[in-house]
């Protein structure tokens, strides 16, 4: 450990969150390694040591003998200040050593109110946080994760981007960024030659120009930089790398257990959601790996809690094989599954049977809309009857908890919209009361999420206007109003917190000033309560001369150049747009198990989808 950290470590919080030395961390010899890699998690301990991708990029260059890759955070404002005063630069946990000093840090961006942590942790690195004042080749300043498919409003501040899945791309920056090192190259011949790996968006290469009216009129690409940026995909997940060992924290984390990939992609189409899109095209890991994936992190770590992750793991095509094969040894062990992300139209008794082999995790479930008039709107493709049928089946299993995740601000929404969240909720209480199988002496609880619709880039709702903070605080009121029993809970995403996060998510460059600005008035970890500035911000754009509207309540135009154009997910811009003009003719298109409807992604693995496979096996 660092000694000068040593010494601070008493006057802090969680002093856990900064010492390293946790079980299955990865030491070496930094003298014997030729790519030092700091991979910075803009937020907390406990957020980053549950994020999934740390985990894996971590066991994919520490797997490299010639790389060591250390974990940074971002610390708390008790931390950070008496590193600031005492001088002491950011620094990675396994070593202590000060990652101003290392060859390359990577960003892991997976939400937008995160960028002003990134710019505080360059700073607190002691590094010039502007991309175009460090001319040096090291440290090479990267980011990836899902707000790398618009990473436009943080461009000034990143080297390049890495657009997709990394395993496969970091060997491959790893191996170019070694080659540059030992020829002596500059930073801006790496990056010239960066930009010709796959996945791979350096912004200093293209030259964005505007219209008149601040849309943008051209994106050029200059150096030999291409004009379309490809995002990259692992094609054979059963045969890519993924850890065998988890980091055991000291402390409580968000997440805490042992976390199983079972596919990538999802097959609904739902059309607010983001992560559907950029992850297609469907792969899936056969019931075997996953299994042995389980068996042996939980030997390595001693985690007795499994959770199988994917956005929609009831669509997972082996489900019932693959929970038969970990119920041979986690009911002995005594270990818990848990399955999120499960979708009301395909819970069929035999997986209630499955997981009452074991402890009960609480059952979520996302209608995303209080009538099916919204939900065709969306292409939820979920009805009020699948709801209430899936919800007596859990009931009568034994549960007694159910939580329902909507959202209010969705395109087309109407006061009737808003009040049927509140009846669809008082169904499943209902359904409770009137079911003869339910658990003797005990009550129910139905706790309500309603998060505000935020239009996200690759997504048919792209092009949408986003409800203002006015109109969305209107409309949880009366969802508040319509709750008539005490039975249902309400939880509410801060209305602010959503504003800004679609200025972000649909920002341009001249955005980076704003963030920039932010920053230096004491704006960061904008996603916490107690942190969030919002006046500040505020401020910010008005100073800047930037109106926030133009990016949240204007509707795009079809033939607008969004400041994500030149980027490819692999999903047709025809695509989104017809899936838009459907959903303002409330027409639903049906998953991609039903029938192909040509989104585009499988022309990047080959033209090959696993979401064609037929025959579901529960």
């Amino acid at each position: 450990m660092n000694r000068e950290v040593e010494k601070i470590l008493n006057l802090v919080q969680k002093p856990a969150r900064y010492t390293g030395g946790e079980l299955n961390e990865i030491i070496k010899d930094k003298n014997s390694v030729e790519i030092r890699y700091a991979f910075c998690f803009p937020d907390t301990y406990e957020i980053g040591m549950s994020n999934l991708g740390v985990k894996i990029l971590y066991s994919v260059i520490n797997s490299r003998e010639d790389s060591w890759c250390e974990r940074v955070f971002a610390p708390d404002n008790d931390m950070e200040e008496l590193m600031r005063e005492r001088k002491i630069p950011l620094f990675a946990l396994e070593s202590g050593d000060y990652i101003k000093d290392f060859d390359a840090i990577g960003f892991s961006l997976s939400y937008e109110l995160s960028y002003t942590n990134m710019v505080n942790m360059l700073d607190l690195a002691g590094l010039p946080v502007l991309s175009e004042d460090r001319t040096e080749l090291t440290p090479i300043i990267m980011a990836g994760g899902a707000c790398a498919c618009n990473p436009e409003p943080v461009a000034d501040f990143v080297d390049f981007f890495q657009l997709g899945e990394g395993e496969e791309m970091m060997n491959d920056v790893l191996e170019l960024l070694k080659e540059c090192k030992k020829n002596g190259s500059t930073k801006r011949e790496f990056l010239e030659k960066a930009a010709k790996i796959q996945g791979i968006y350096v912004p200093s290469l293209y030259d964005v120009d505007y219209n008149s009216d601040g849309t943008i009129k051209s994106v050029t690409p200059k150096n030999g930089a291409p004009a379309k940026i490809t995002k990259r995909l692992v094609s054979d997940l059963d045969n890519v790398h993924y850890p065998d060992k988890f980091i055991v924290p000291f402390i409580d984390i968000v997440h805490d257990r042992a976390v199983a990939e079972i596919f990538r992609g999802c097959i609904r189409g739902c059309r607010f959601c983001q992560a559907c899109f950029l992850n297609r095209p469907i792969r899936e890991k056969s019931p075997e790996v996953i299994n042995s994936d389980c068996k042996k992190i939980c030997e390595s770590s001693g985690y007795d809690e499994i959770s199988l992750c994917s956005l929609s793991t009831s669509d997972y095509s082996h489900l019932g094989d693959l929970l038969s094969q970990l119920l041979e040894w986690t009911t002995d062990d005594k270990i818990n599954i848990a399955l999120p992300s499960l979708r009301v139209d395909n819970f069929p008794e035999e997986l209630i049977e499955k997981l009452n082999e074991v402890r009960r995790s609480g059952l979520t479930f996302a209608p995303e809309a209080g009538t099916q008039r919204l939900r065709d709107v969306i292409n939820k493709n979920v009805t009020e009857k699948e709801v209430i049928e899936t919800s007596e089946k859990a009931f009568a299993g034994g549960w007694t908890a159910v939580k329902l995740y909507f959202m209010i601000g969705l395109p087309t929404e109407t006061t009737e919209d808003i009040e049927g969240i509140a009846a669809l909720a008082q169904q499943v209480v209902d359904t409770f009361y009137r079911n003869p199988d339910k658990p003797k002496g005990k009550g129910v609880n139905v706790s309500v999420s309603a998060s505000s619709f935020v239009p996200k880039p690759f997504t048919p709702f792209q092009w949408e206007p986003q409800d203002t903070p006015e109109l969305l605080k209107e409309k949880q009121e009366h969802l508040r109003e319509s709750v008539k029993t005490k039975k249902v809970s309400l939880h509410f995403h801060d209305i602010r917190v959503s504003f800004l996060e679609g200025i972000l998510a649909r920002g341009d460059r001249k955005l980076g000033e704003v963030i920039l600005k932010a920053w230096q008035k004491g704006c960061k970890f904008d996603s916490w309560d107690e942190h969030f500035k919002f006046d500040l911000w505020l401020d910010t754009f008005k100073e800047c001369g930037i109106d926030p509207a133009f990016y949240t309540s204007r509707k795009r135009d079809f033939n607008e150049i969004l400041p994500w154009d030149h980027l490819d997910y692999g999903i047709r811009r025809e695509f989104l747009k017809n899936e838009n003009k459907k959903a303002h003719e409330g027409i639903t298109t049906p998953h991609c198990r039903e029938k192909c409807s040509a989104c585009g992604a499988a022309k990047l693995n080959g033209g090959n989808c696993d979401a064609m496979r037929k025959n579901m096996v529960l």
